[in-house]
C-alpha cells in the first residue's frame, strides 16, 4: 500500500483489465523463475538486513495527537512517511548488510535517527512512541475523519467497505489481569477501517535466492507463535486488556471484507496465515490471484509478458499492488531495483517496540532462528502440520509466554522453555552463518534469553503496571495514561524492556 493511488471510482472494465494484468503477472513469476532471471538465481545473495518500524503519536497528555503531517513537516526527514491513522508515522530503514558488527552500527543509527525525530516531533508539542498499540486510544479514535489525507486511506477503506457491505465488528474477549480480575471482552463497531491502524508493528525483511524462497517462508511461518510470545507488547485497546498481542486478532477483524454469509461459506480472508507449506513462491501468488477480488484496480496497459520477450525486467506493478492488498503474517515480495529483480520475505507478526535495542534483538532473534531452520537437516516444517503452526500464531498472541506452543520432539511447551532450551543455540548458529559478530550475537540473544528467564515482556509489563496502579485506587483510564507516560520515559532510557520495574 505504499503506491500512490489516485480517489476514483473503479468500473467493471478496471476490474477485469487488473485481473488480466495479475494473472499476466503471475504468469511473469513463474517464467522468470524458470529462466533463472532473478539477481540471486544460482548464488547465495548477499545478507541484507531491512525493517520498518511503525510509530504512535501522543500529545503532552498522552493522549493520540491526529498531527502525523504536522509532525512529518518538522522531521523534515524522507524516511518518515505517513500511515493509515493520523497517529501513526513509519520509518524505513534501508536495507543493510547483515555481517560482523553491522547490526551494531544499524542500532546506533536508528536510535540518533529516532531520538532527532523526537526532538523535532517534540517542538509541535507531539511525542513519538514505539509500542505495540496505543493504549490510550479509545473508540472515538476510529472515526473516518482521522485517516490520514492521502488520497489512497480514504480509498481502500472505501473499498474495504463496499466489499463487505456492513460496518467492521470487533469482538475479542482478553485474558484476566490476575486470578482477581474478570476476563474483559472489547465488542464494538466501527465505520472505518482505522482499527488497523491501532496495530503498529515491526517488519522485517530479508532477500532471498528464489530457490530458497520456499524453505525461509515456510521457516517463517513455523516460528510465528514464538515470535509473538516473546515479543508481546500490545495488550490494551479502547481501555480493555485483551491479548499479550492484540495486534493479532484486531488486524485480522479490522481489514476483514466478508460479512458473515462469507465466513460461513469458507471464503478466505485478507489479513491469512495461509493453508498450507509452499513448494516455490510462484504458490502464493498464485493463491493472490485465485482467492482474492482485487480492492484497488488500478491497472495499464503494459504488458509484462511483453515486457520480458523484449528484454526488460517487469515492474509488476499490479501484481505487486494486488499483494500489497492481501495482508499476509509472512508476506512474499517483488521488487525491481537497478532494473534487477529480487525477492524478498516480509515478516509482520512483530509489534514495534518497546526500545531500540528491544526491537533489534527481535529482529536477531527471527533472522537467526529462520536461517538456522532452513540450515537444519531436516526442514521444521516437514515434522509439524501447517495448522499446528497456524494455532501456534493463535496461542502465542493470546496467552504471550504462558501459551501453550506445540513443536516437533518436544511436544507441548512454553515458549520460555522452548527458547531457552533450543532455539536461542539455533538463532546463534544462523546469526553466526550470516556472519554476525560474537559481539552483536551476544548482545541482542541475551534481551530474548533475558525475558524468558524474568519472564517479562512489553505486554507483561504493560499489565503489571496498569494493575499496580489500579490497586493503587486509579481508574482504569488513570491507569493506562500513567503506564504509558512511565512506559515513554523508559523508552527513552534505553534499557531492554525485561529489566523495566515497576
Amino acid at each position: 500500500m505504499g503506491t500512490d493511488v489516485a480517489k476514483r471510482e473503479f468500473t467493471g472494465a478496471d476490474r477485469v483489465q487488473f485481473r488480466r494484468q495479475v494473472s499476466r503477472g503471475t504468469e511473469a513469476i513463474a517464467r522468470m523463475l524458470a529462466d533463472g532471471l532473478f539477481t540471486d538465481q544460482g548464488e547465495p545473495p548477499e545478507p541484507l538486513l531491512g525493517m520498518e518500524v511503525e510509530l504512535n503519536l501522543v500529545d503532552d497528555e498522552m493522549n493520540p495527537a491526529m498531527a502525523n503531517a504536522t509532525v512529518l513537516d518538522a522531521i523534515a526527514d524522507p524516511d518518515y512517511q505517513t500511515e493509515l491513522g493520523q497517529f501513526n508515522i513509519e520509518i524505513n530503514v534501508s536495507p543493510r548488510p547483515f555481517v560482523t558488527d553491522d547490526t551494531i552500527s544499524l542500532e546506533q543509527a536508528l536510535r540518533t535517527s529516532l531520538n532527532r525525530a523526537e526532538d523535532r516531533a517534540s517542538r509541535t508539542d507531539n511525542h513519538l512512541v514505539m509500542i505495540g498499540m496505543l493504549p490510550t486510544l479509545t473508540h472515538e479514535h476510529f472515526a473516518h475523519q482521522w485517516i490520514s489525507a492521502n488520497p489512497r486511506y480514504d480509498l481502500l477503506n472505501r473499498q474495504i467497505f463496499a466489499a463487505r457491505g456492513e460496518d467492521i465488528e470487533i469482538d475479542i474477549s482478553g485474558i484476566p489481569l490476575g486470578e482477581q480480575h474478570p476476563t474483559e471482552r472489547l465488542h464494538t463497531t466501527t465505520d472505518s477501517i482505522l482499527p488497523e491502524a491501532a496495530c503498529t508493528s515491526l517488519q522485517l525483511h530479508l532477500r532471498v535466492a528464489p530457490e530458497d524462497f520456499a524453505a525461509y517462508w515456510n521457516a517463517a511461518q513455523s516460528i510465528a507463535g514464538v515470535q509473538v510470545a516473546l515479543a508481546g507488547n500490545s495488550p490494551f485497546l479502547a481501555g480493555t486488556a485483551l491479548w499479550h498481542e492484540s495486534r493479532i486478532p484486531v488486524f485480522e477483524q479490522a481489514t476483514d471484507t466478508r460479512p458473515l454469509e462469507l465466513k460461513n461459506q469458507g471464503v478466505r480472508p485478507r489479513v491469512w496465515f495461509g493453508e498450507r507449506w509452499i513448494n516455490t513462491i510462484f504458490d502464493l501468488f498464485e493463491e493472490n490471484t485465485r482467492y482474492f477480488p482485487a480492492l484497488l484496480p488500478v491497472a495499464s496497459d503494459t504488458d509484462p509478458i511483453d515486457e520480458l520477450d523484449d528484454g526488460r525486467i517487469p515492474a509488476l506493478d499490479e501484481l505487486r499492488l494486488h499483494n500489497g492488498t492481501v495482508y499476509r503474517w509472512n508476506r512474499p515480495v517483488y521488487d525491481v531495483v537497478g532494473g534487477r529483480a529480487h525477492l524478498r520475505v516480509e515478516n509482520r507478526v512483530l509489534p514495534a517496540g518497546p526500545t531500540v535495542v528491544d526491537t533489534m534483538s527481535n529482529a536477531a532473534f527471527y533472522y537467526g532462528v529462520v536461517r538456522g531452520l532452513v540450515e537444519s537437516d531436516r526442514p521444521l516444517w516437514s515434522q509439524m502440520s501447517f495448522n499446528a503452526a497456524a494455532e501456534n500464531l493463535q496461542s502465542g498472541a493470546r496467552a504471550g509466554l504462558e501459551a501453550q506452543l506445540y513443536w516437533p520432539n518436544v511436544g507441548w511447551v512454553r515458549p520460555d522453555e522452548l527458547t531457552l532450551r533450543r532455539l536461542l543455540d539455533l538463532a546463534d548458529v544462523g546469526l553466526r552463518a550470516y556472519g554476525v559478530s560474537g559481539k552483536a550475537r551476544a548482545r541482542y540473544l541475551s534481551v530474548i534469553e533475558g525475558r524468558c528467564i524474568t519472564h517479562q515482556t512489553g505486554s507483561v509489563w504493560q499489565r503489571k503496571a496498569v494493575v499496580a496502579r489500579e490497586d493503587a485506587g486509579e481508574t482504569r483510564e488513570q491507569a493506562l495514561c500513567g503506564m504509558l507516560r512511565d512506559y515513554v520515559t523508559l523508552m527513552h532510557e534505553g534499557e531492554p524492556v525485561h529489566t523495566w520495574s515497576l
